[in-house]
């Protein structure tokens, strides 16, 4: 009957640890470090939107960057800026979740 009781009361001590430990991970995420963060909670700036394999050694990468999109060809003995253009806006699809 001892071992029962100190097994149960064992079980219910690691569920309430694990559940404060979730409460925890919830908090942090919701609310932030409180001005600890550990990095700033900014936009990114920069993105590879998409990219393209031309051979073994070059691709095509289509970078976004503050509003603009660059195609850029990387790879072998240079990289080359094929194209450069400002960003199609966002559309309603694009927006949805």
């Amino acid at each position: 009957m001892m071992d029962t009781a100190l097994y149960l009361r064992s079980a219910a001590v690691l569920v309430l640890v694990l559940g404060l430990i979730v409460a925890m991970v919830w908090a942090f995420r919701r609310f932030g470090f409180g001005g600890l963060a550990l990095r700033p909670m900014t936009r990114r700036r920069l993105a590879v939107v998409e990219s393209l394999p031309i051979d073994a050694k070059r691709r095509l990468l289509l970078v976004r960057r503050d509003g603009a999109e660059h195609l850029l060809l990387v790879g072998g003995g240079a990289d080359l800026v094929v194209e450069s253009a400002a960003a199609p806006a966002p559309s309603q699809e694009e927006s949805r979740p």
